[in-house]
């Protein structure tokens, strides 16, 4: 490992990528320090404080926690994915769109040109409500989070929002171009573990006052080098399809006749679904800490986090999400005409519909299991916090919670710094990112990080 980082530094080009990758992060941590003017700092962590659970903690997750401070940044990027899907979910209904993701490099340049201009106007839409939105609430307090509401609040909020926006989007496409790749992807890495040191100085405190036994922070840490390998075993995982394809003769030369394989990966549709989930399911407590109608509460108290309805709901909306996900982003009936305009053909399937089929039954197998999976990674740290109310449930809940042991009902008091999603982000943003330095490293005859044994170096 020490060797392949001084391989990396030791390569002039790959050691440009890295110091200007790292210069990006530092000046996008440096932004986020910059709070948004007009707003009370104290009112506002007042109010975030009884926001835990609704779509604002979540969203504050992707912005890198400027959310929660109101920084310059507190969009984050999240304008930018949600311009991205939105883009993705057009291309399957609207044929132009279609013909330009088909249209090579300059179809991709164009799609990406219509998702700035959608980054922009979600950014304007969402940077006028939220200014509303901290012009009417209050701290538990009493304290007004604006203490100068008006129209000029409002011009400047929008503006300095959309400009953080605009600027990470800038600065994330720096990093893809002239970094070493995954500029969004690690624009959001940062935003997540820039307070793992933070957690960690919590976990020592509590260990410090007695708030937590050892045997519980061991477990704790055991427990996330558990989840953590599970994690990249199944990110990790594919099913290769054998493919074959025929011998063909073109004037002198001879192509084809060689085999390979189709990787179909366990979990195609990565974090996208249980974004996808989160956000639908922190809907009702979100409305409720808008609408103060008690029927409206009461719904939005069963989506609380450890109700059962909650976790159903969860779950149920991470499985449809992911089989909704993955039938945009693969298309069986494609990847069938591609092998049989090259020659390629499935050893004992016939070209045509029954490869299609056949890739499509496959797929809906590995796509069941990756859904199961995403469920179980998001759920598990939300089940170790609060565990589950099962006092809730009609008829039966009474019973339930007399018999069950406490730490199924209650949780077992660990508090995870990550939650199922960061944890999917962290490991899968990392994984991308060693694979892309892995590819530089090899291309110039060096050694990688997966190599056993010694590291050399350049041969000759």
């Amino acid at each position: 490992m020490l060797n392949s980082i001084k391989n990396i530094f030791g390569i002039p080009d790959l050691r440009k990528r890295v110091i200007f990758t790292l210069i990006i992060l530092a000046v996008y941590r440096i932004g986020a320090q910059i709070p948004n003017p007009g707003i009370s700092a104290s009112a506002l962590a007042e109010f975030w404080e009884s926001q835990k659970g609704t779509i604002f903690g979540f969203i504050d997750l992707f912005s890198g926690r400027n959310m929660s401070r109101m920084t310059i940044f507190a969009l984050g990027i999240m304008p930018y994915i949600s311009s991205s899907i939105i883009l993705q979910l057009l291309q399957v209904v609207w044929p132009y769109l279609e013909r330009l993701s088909k249209e090579g490099e300059m179809g991709r340049k164009k799609i990406t040109q219509y998702t700035r201009y959608g980054t922009i106007l979600i950014c304007l839409v969402q940077g006028y409500g939220i200014s509303l939105f901290l012009q009417s609430v209050k701290a538990p307090g009493g304290a007004a989070v604006v203490p100068n509401p008006g129209l000029p609040f409002q011009l400047l909020t929008v503006l300095t929002l959309t400009t953080g926006t605009v600027f990470i989007m800038w600065l994330g496409e720096q990093i893809s171009e002239r970094g070493i790749g995954n500029g969004i992807s690690l624009i959001i890495f940062a935003g997540i573990v820039v307070d793992l040191p933070r957690g960690a100085a919590g976990l020592v405190s509590k260990l410090r006052t007695g708030d937590m036994d050892p045997l519980r922070i061991i477990f704790l840490v055991v427990l996330l080098v558990v989840v953590f390998a599970f994690i990249v075993f199944v990110e990790r995982g594919q099913r290769r399809i054998p493919v074959s394809y025929a011998k063909r003769v073109v004037g002198r030369k001879i192509y084809g006749g060689q085999a390979t394989h189709l990787p179909l990966r366990v979990n195609t549709g990565g974090v996208i679904p249980i974004i996808f989930a989160a956000s639908i399911i922190t809907i009702p407590a979100t409305i409720a800490q808008m609408i103060k109608v008690p029927f409206i509460q009461r719904i939005s108290q069963q989506f609380g986090m450890g109700m059962p309805m909650y976790s159903l709901f969860y779950i149920a909306a991470i499985i449809f999400f992911t089989y909704f996900y993955v039938s945009i982003i693969f298309n069986p009936n494609d990847v069938s005409d591609n092998l049989r305009k090259y020659g390629g053909f499935i050893p004992g399937i016939r070209p045509g519909k029954n490869t299609s089929d056949f890739i499509d039954g496959v797929l809906s197998r590995l796509t069941l299991v990756g859904a199961v999976y995403l469920a179980l990674v998001a759920v598990l740290p939300e089940f170790m916090i609060t565990g589950l109310k099962v006092q809730a449930l009609p008829l039966i809940g009474e019973f339930l919670d007399k018999n069950l042991p406490n730490w199924f009902t209650q949780g077992m008091g660990i508090d995870f710094y990550f939650g199922g999603t960061s944890i999917l982000i962290v490991v899968g943003v990392a994984m991308d990112t060693m694979q892309q330095i892995e590819a530089q490293l090899v291309m110039r005859h060096y050694d990688g990080f997966m190599r056993r044994g010694r590291v050399k170096g350049r041969r000759g």
